[in-house]
């Protein structure tokens, strides 16, 4: 064991910290040992901020629930894990333990109580196995995690097939951390990842997903899509990367090589995105190489790539139980990326409308990191940048002029006719030929009269 100062946990792990050194206080005088765990000592001493603060103790959960009444979550007692609200704030807190058998390659059958050293060597990677003393101001290393977060690299504790074959999502946590913190991962660690990656089948789509979203939005999402593709994970969750290697594009639009080459530079212009973003990055290609097709002059083509692509999009992201808001979302960005090429011989209605779209800042950025990663072309960029400068936001969604009640008072029966009538005053509305209510009136007059007639 190895243990050491750190700077105060004043600062990184700002308020929650004061309070969290409460709880610890409080464990420690009813004679319990408790420290800080896991993520937040790792982020505190890479001067990260901590999202959470966990706290393993030898304090059975019973004894936890009679120093903290306030239970927010018993779902993980059985695993020696409760969680308590402390003026305020939300604690996790579990038992020092060993863990039983793990039959489902996902949780322990049984766990029993044990010491510090004991628990730590049952965790994943040795960064996330250090204990934190925040009564002492010492870090408490049992795994050499200290010694790894130097020189920046994701080790498993022990041996990494076991800890991997444990639970089978910690081969995408390897990815997820390499990616997030820029580091690389240990030889022996990285070869049993790719090793298992196959039999990570049994995850829930939830559990991946959540993985993948953390890891493509880390500060390096270009490393997470080289490791997630190299390991093999791809290939199992996202086969439909793995089919875009080799799929050729015209040079004169795409020099860089193939669609995966161009995907895999695009994924390089990324620092922390959105998830939209990121997932539109990874997505908006994707139909290529079901639309691949070389026209009579020699010309590679993907007719509606984005269209079929969209449709993809949506099986690849329902299969991993994402939200219908996130899939609606970068749906929207795939089935759209092309729309750009037209942006400066667009109506002015049609402009409006274009830049109108809920996602259009992230279809703007899009749309600059793929122009960016193959024909290095931004006059259309800058032309979208520049009528988004000059049209104001009540220009782009004006208050309707008339509405489908006034339509019904002129004699128009709801239903398509209706509608197709509100969208062709609108676009007059758009493009500045309907200026006021009474204007707006007199030309659905007319429009009504001109159908009856």
């Amino acid at each position: 064991m190895s243990s050491g100062s750190s700077p105060s946990i004043d600062g990184i792990l700002g308020p929650s910290g004061k309070i969290a050194c409460g709880v610890v206080e409080k464990l420690a005088k009813a004679g319990h040992t408790a420290y800080f765990a896991g993520g937040c000592v790792r982020d505190h001493l890479l001067q990260r901020e901590a999202k959470d603060i966990d706290i393993a103790t030898n304090a059975t959960p019973d004894q936890v629930q009679k120093l903290f009444p306030k239970v927010t979550d018993l779902q993980g007692k059985a695993f020696g894990v409760v969680r308590v609200q402390y003026h305020g704030q939300n604690f996790e807190i579990a038992m020092f333990r060993n863990d039983g058998l793990y039959k489902d390659g996902r949780r322990p059958e049984s766990v029993e109580p044990t010491t510090p050293e004991k628990d730590a060597e049952r965790r994943d990677f040795t960064i996330n196995g250090l204990f934190y003393d925040p009564l002492k101001e010492k870090v408490i290393d049992f795994v050499g995690g200290q010694a790894d977060l130097k020189k920046q690299r994701i080790r498993g504790i022990g041996d990494p097939v076991m800890r991997f074959t444990e639970d089978k999502l910690r081969l995408f946590r390897a990815v997820r951390f390499a990616a997030q913190l820029d580091f690389e991962i240990e030889p022996e660690t990285w070869k049993a990842l790719c090793t298992l990656a196959p039999e990570s089948t049994n995850l829930a789509p939830e559990r991946v997903r959540d993985e993948l979203v953390k890891a493509l939005t880390g500060v390096n999402p270009l490393k997470a899509f080289d490791l997630l593709d190299a390991s093999g994970l791809f290939r199992v969750w996202i086969p439909e990367i793995e089919e875009m290697k080799g799929v050729e594009q015209p040079p004169q639009f795409h020099p860089e090589g193939d669609v995966y080459k161009h995907v895999r530079l695009m994924m390089g212009h990324l620092k922390n995105p959105d998830p939209v973003l990121a997932l539109g990055v990874l997505f908006h290609d994707i139909a290529k190489p079901d639309t691949y097709k070389v026209d009579h002059t020699g010309r590679i083509r993907f007719n509606g790539h984005e269209s079929v692509g969209a449709k993809k999009t949506e099986q690849i992201m329902r299969s991993l139980r994402f939200s219908n808001d996130m899939i609606r979302d970068v749906t929207a960005l795939v089935a759209n990326h092309m729309a750009f090429k037209d942006a400066p011989n667009m109506r002015l209605s049609t402009l409006k409308k274009f830049l109108a779209r809920p996602t259009m800042d992230l279809e703007v950025e899009l749309h600059r990191i793929d122009c960016s990663s193959s024909h290095r072309l931004l006059d259309i960029y800058e032309f979208v940048l520049e009528k988004r400068g000059e049209i104001s936001h009540e220009e782009l969604k004006p208050v309707p002029l008339v509405n489908g009640n006034d339509l019904i008072e002129l004699g128009v029966r709801p239903g398509k006719l209706l509608g197709m009538l509100l969208e062709t005053l609108m676009d007059e509305q758009l493009e500045g030929k309907l200026k006021s209510r009474e204007s707006a009136l007199r030309r659905a007059r007319a429009l009504v009269s001109g159908l009856i007639q």
